[in-house]
């Protein structure tokens, strides 16, 4: 396997890392509403990108396609909004979104700089299909950093300094 089947099978595996714990997050803390429908949106667009590479990665003699399509809550999903529930306002509760907050955003972090090697190869090689994969889904990880970083600077006095 080449470089760029290896940097596809890496981003597809960070999409969906980043995916299942965009999802896992808005159900740990689906009480703070605005959260759990952004993060909620944001695991759609990881999946949409999954989905993308798979169908780039045959061209490339990769199966990337995920025989199991959008992951299912389980048990443990269940768990979580118990637990969220339970914890909903205390200050810990706080902390953990801080947490979350910030494994996504290095998740997201993560996954942009494969985008942008992906995008300097496509241009090197001048492989269109390439490119234009990058060109329209690197833009959606930048807003998912943003996002992220923008929650963290937002909470982040509120809950610090509240504890």
């Amino acid at each position: 396997m080449n470089g760029i089947g290896l940097t596809l099978r890496a981003l597809h595996h960070g999409e969906r890392k980043l995916e299942k714990d965009l999802l896992a997050a808005a159900e740990r803390h689906h009480t703070e509403h605005e959260f759990h429908h952004v993060a909620t949106d944001l695991a759609g667009w990881s999946h949409e990108h999954r989905v993308r590479l798979a169908e780039t990665g045959h061209h490339y003699g990769l199966d990337l396609a995920s025989p199991h399509g959008q992951p299912s809550p389980g048990i443990m999903a269940a768990l979580r909004e118990v637990a969220a529930d339970t914890l909903a306002r205390r200050p810990e509760t706080g902390l953990l979104l801080l947490h979350d907050l910030h494994d996504l955003y290095l998740a997201a972090s993560g996954n942009s700089l494969y985008w942008e090697m992906l995008a300097q190869v496509a241009q090197a090689g001048r492989d269109t299909r390439l490119l234009e994969l990058a060109s329209d889904c690197h833009p959606q990880t930048l807003r998912q950093i943003r996002w992220a970083n923008t929650m963290i600077k937002t909470l982040s006095p509120q809950l610090l300094t509240s504890l």
